[in-house]
């Protein structure tokens, strides 16, 4: 059973939506998406343009659909999509719960809620070789020294906590990370700072523009990232959509419900080779991989001996 996964911002790296297969349908994906934008996405991937949330969250999105789209046609069946972050916007395309259009304009304008509330002095740091209960912990101390105050993020892996903070409060939270014991502290390629009730009302905004976009029930399996459960239904996918800026993302977890319902075969759409890695370390008898990393006339041959005959 094959899922395809989603990665979210700070996987970005210029020149990443040239750097797509050159297939018929990769191209029609980004013809799709620069109609629907009514501007070429081939310009948003340089070094320049990738300073902006919005540039980099419509890549995101369009890496992952055109990904997706090649992969079935040549003739997968995507039984499970699911994506962090803004991938899950990838993810609810592939699973055939928005259109693809619909998730384009659905997620410029959450990039440019998320730009406008905090246009700069925030984002994220991932911390590794610590638990999220050690992670909380530290940010409790952070807050009562030092008034600085971080939030959990994302939990990646059981040891690979994202944080989310000012930049004052991220520098200090990672030098206490690092004397905590954590094997890396490091600062992402993002601007803003998501999952947290810092955006409480741009995720309301967002949820407000999100009730005329039109939605339906998954053809194929929606992990959502705020519960790690699958999706069911229009109205969930469209509160998970909307609001994920604004909780937890719990990444570990969908992970593990996506290996639980039968997946045997994940592939990490560009330009993320992260997920790939965590699933790896934590499943390696699941075959994991990225898409990136995987030339395509290497990967569909790689698919077809991990999945049969299509």
């Amino acid at each position: 059973m094959l899922a395809c996964l989603f990665p979210g911002q700070g996987a970005q790296s210029a020149g990443f939506l040239h750097r797509l297969p050159p297939h018929p349908v990769v191209q029609t994906t980004i013809a799709e998406a620069s109609d629907a934008l009514s501007f070429d996405v081939l310009t948003i991937d340089t070094p320049g343009a990738l300073r902006s949330s919005v540039a980099v969250q419509v890549g995101l999105v369009v890496a992952g659909v055109a990904t997706a789209r090649r992969i079935a046609a040549a003739g997968f069946d995507i039984a499970l999509a699911s994506g962090l972050s803004v991938g899950a916007y990838a993810a609810a395309v592939t699973a055939g719960a928005i259109a693809f259009a619909d998730a384009l304009r659905l997620v410029a304008k959450r990039a440019e809620l998320m730009e406008r509330a905090y246009p700069s002095g925030y984002g994220l740091s991932a911390i590794d070789g610590l638990t999220e209960h050690e992670v909380e912990r530290l940010a409790d101390a952070e807050a009562a020294e030092a008034g600085l105050r971080i939030y959990v993020a994302n939990v990646n892996a059981p040891r690979q906590i994202v944080v989310t903070g000012s930049d004052a409060a991220l520098d200090a939270f990672n030098t206490r990370a690092l004397a905590a014991g954590a094997h890396r502290a490091k600062r992402l390629d993002v601007s803003v700072p998501s999952h947290c009730e810092l955006l409480a009302d741009a995720s309301e905004e967002l949820l407000a523009y999100a009730a005329d976009i039109p939605l339906q029930a998954p053809r194929a399996v929606y992990v959502g990232n705020r519960t790690a459960r699958p999706l069911r239904t229009a109205e969930a996918i469209r509160d998970d959509l909307a609001t994920n800026m604004r909780y937890t993302v719990r990444w570990f977890d969908a992970l593990t419900v996506i290996i639980e319902l039968g997946a045997t075969v994940l592939v990490e759409a560009p330009p993320g080779q992260v997920l790939t890695s965590i699933a790896q370390t934590a499943y390696p008898d699941v075959t994991a991989l990225s898409a990136c990393a995987t030339p395509d006339e290497r990967l569909i041959p790689l698919l077809e001996r991990r999945l049969g005959s299509r």
